[in-house]
């Protein structure tokens, strides 16, 4: 299943890269059939973009990024509305929107890692398909580590083994959710962190970081450049390391949006404590490799039409292909893939399935841990 996903990441990255020039090229030649979107208007509509989780998080940021973008390269320009349904760590959201069978286009939903892990994990409560529902876009994205100012300044360089006497606090979504990266990942450096579980964004965990009601957090790269970078300009906060990015050949290097912080990998191999191999890394980097690269998606219900999908698809098509949409993406989400069409079907591949082993290391861990059985 490993080399299985590597082949996946490898030929995503090529698709994507396929995809990104042919939207470009789209683009050049005046978008020839940009007034054709199969029939489809949207004039005088409201479309619901939903996300599962609260107003604070990285989601949201994700979605208002899009939303105007989307009002404004629909056929019709119809009004994009962004709503928040947080609950159980997004399965409330994910399973309400399985039961809808809007056709229209005037419904589409955004999920995250939290939504994928407890589907990839088979939590009960998961009453989803990811299977039913149709990908149009998926953006890559990371996530940083921080910490207080005065911890931070107990680390050995990367060494994170001073922090191991520590008691540390922090916000979390759920064991099952996207935030099972970060528990697992300082769990293997040695360290001692007690989640309080039940958050409803990673925004909540922030708050409560402000608040100095946890002293450590992870943000995903859209709300670490708007809501932590300025509190590490501010000296409230200094950044721990990232989780890092995948290379063309899998490999764990650093993050591109924040290439001057070490990675995960990096202050593993500098902790005694942690070791870059074996069971424990090789589940880490399973459910890293599910969670981040492939992030955030927005999909329409299995009930839309073809030809509305194609109409998302060519105005998604159109926004990565802008010339300010880099400028404006690096800015705001971080300087990650866009993904359309054929790469967004390799990307939903990648971050909705994960190897048998990984799978059964992390149900262990998540009882052994935290006591949740999932079995």
């Amino acid at each position: 299943m490993r080399g299985e996903k590597l082949m996946i990441y490898k030929n995503l990255r090529r698709v994507a890269g396929a995809a990104a020039a042919l939207a470009a090229s789209t683009a050049l030649s005046g978008m020839a059939f940009a007034d054709d979107h199969g029939g489809v208007s949207f004039e005088g509509e409201t479309i619901e973009y939903v996300i599962p989780f609260s107003e604070s998080g990285g989601s949201a940021r994700w979605a208002n990024f899009f939303a105007p973008l989307l009002s404004e390269h629909l056929p019709g320009n119809p009004t994009v509305v962004v709503r928040y349904r947080p609950g159980a760590g997004s399965t409330s959201g994910a399973n309400w929107f399985q039961e809808q069978d809007t056709d229209d286009g005037t419904l589409i939903f955004g999920t995250s890692g939290s939504t994928q892990f407890p589907y990839l994990l088979g939590d009960p409560r998961v009453r989803y398909e990811y299977n039913d529902w149709q990908v149009v876009l998926v953006s890559g994205t990371g996530g940083v580590a921080y910490l207080p100012t005065d911890l931070a300044a107990e680390m050995d360089g990367l060494d994170a083994t001073p922090l191991q006497d520590t008691d540390f606090i922090w916000g979390s979504q759920g064991a099952t959710r996207l935030d099972l990266v970060a528990n697992l990942a300082w769990e293997m450096l040695g360290m001692n962190v007690e989640p309080v579980f039940g958050i409803e964004g990673r925004g909540d965990g922030r708050l409560m970081f402000e608040r100095g009601e946890a002293n450590i957090d992870y943000q995903t790269s859209s709300a670490y450049l708007r809501s932590v970078q300025p509190m590490v300009d501010g000296g409230m906060a200094v950044p721990m390391m990232t989780w890092g990015a995948l290379d063309g050949d899998g490999n764990i290097v650093r993050d591109p949006t924040f290439p001057d912080i070490p990675t995960f990998a990096e202050v593993c191999e500098a902790t005694p404590a942690c070791e870059t191999s074996g069971p424990a890394w090789n589940a880490w980097v399973a459910f890293f490799t599910a969670g981040f690269p492939a992030q955030k998606m927005i999909f329409l219900p299995g009930s839309a039409s073809e030809e509305v999908v194609e109409a998302y698809s060519m105005a998604l098509d159109e926004i990565i292909a802008r010339d300010d949409f880099a400028e404006m993406a690096a800015a705001t989400l971080g300087d990650y893939p866009q993904m359309t069409r054929n790469a967004a079907q390799a990307a939903f591949r990648l971050g909705t399935q994960v190897d048998d082993d990984a799978r059964d290391f992390v149900i262990n861990w998540l009882e052994e841990s935290y006591g949740v059985s999932l079995n």
